[in-house]
């Protein structure tokens, strides 16, 4: 029969060895408490600003006003939903989104299996170089870089149109409301295209070089090998990218960029297609200075963003057997 000396030793040793592993890891634990740290200061503290959209809150009542202020449910709720502009707005953010995914969730896995394809490695390098760094540019250069391109004015791109003789008078493709979804997807997909390719490229690199050799040993063609092969080892991949673009599908997706594009692009001659809920929200806040009725407005597409998240994952985890959790 063990004594109780006997019993406390078996229980302090294995804290004793987690204690050890613990500090041989120290190092990796401090980067992982660095980052739960920033997470808990810039995200989760935060959001005690969400009592603001149910409460008549003023900037002259300070921080403390958010927890002081009069209670009012769900009044700038309704108002929203009630607001004249709400069509237009909600209807803008939805193709706007809807035209980001169609467009830019397939372009990165098209582009990714095409660099796959390539024989030439110094190729490949330049090709994917080229295609990524433009997600390092702010959007702020972008809209400079279009103007300069698109302009009715000095626009390089309506120049060259007018001097070929193609078109009689410049195109106003940054002020028409009929050209701002295009601008905006083709802007996006040209931005972050070759960024998202890196993630789809390093899904292909882990697959088994021997399933692409027995392939054409068998007789298999190149679309055969892409079809059988490549695609479904993208498979994984591609269900969790998907997952998290229709989980953020109101805020632009995979190049979550919505904001941003609609704020810079936007100007009152296109604002009937370039007004969405975020510049919307943006505007009533500080304009206005309705910090609770723009707290309701942001609430309400992220409780939609979450319930589209968890519904995606759902759908994708009964149908491929794949999800993100």
């Amino acid at each position: 029969m063990n004594t109780h000396a006997e019993r406390q030793h078996s229980i302090d040793k294995p804290k004793t060895k987690y204690w050890k592993l613990f500090k041989k890891q120290g190092t990796l634990h401090l980067f992982v408490g660095l980052g739960l740290f920033f997470l808990l200061i810039f995200a989760y503290t935060p959001m005690f600003g969400i009592l603001m959209a149910f409460k008549d809150y003023s900037i002259s009542d300070g921080i403390g006003g958010i927890f002081t202020s009069e209670w009012v449910g769900f009044r700038h709720f309704d108002e929203f939903v009630h607001d004249y502009q709400f069509v237009t707005i909600v209807r803008n953010t939805l193709i706007l989104s809807l035209l980001k995914v169609l467009f830019t969730f397939p372009a990165p896995i098209l582009l990714a299996i095409l660099l796959n394809e390539a024989k030439n490695n110094g190729f490949k390098r330049i090709v994917q170089t080229v295609s990524y760094l433009p997600h390092f540019i702010s959007w702020v250069v972008v809209v400079g870089l279009a103007f300069s391109l698109l302009s009715t004015d000095i626009g390089m791109v309506n120049k060259l149109l007018m001097g070929l003789g193609w078109i009689d008078k410049p195109l106003d493709i940054l002020t028409n409301p009929n050209y701002f979804w295009g601008l905006a997807v083709g802007s996006a997909v040209w931005k972050e295209v070759g960024w998202w390719t890196i993630i789809f490229l390093a899904s292909i690199a882990g697959i088994n070089p021997s399933l692409y050799e027995a392939a054409q040993i068998d007789g298999a063609g190149r679309l055969s090998r892409i079809r059988h092969i490549t695609l479904p080892g993208m498979k994984g991949t591609i269900v969790v990218v998907l997952i998290l673009t229709i989980g953020s599908i109101l805020g632009g997706g995979m190049v979550g960029s919505n904001f941003e594009q609609a704020f810079l692009f936007g100007n009152s001659i296109n604002n009937p297609t370039s007004e969405i809920v975020q510049t919307y929200a943006f505007k009533v806040g500080l304009k206005d200075g309705r910090f609770s009725y723009a707290a309701a407005i942001d609430l309400i597409q992220s409780v939609i963003s979450v319930v589209l998240i968890f519904s995606s994952n759902y759908i994708a985890k009964r149908a491929s057997g794949s999800s993100l959790f």
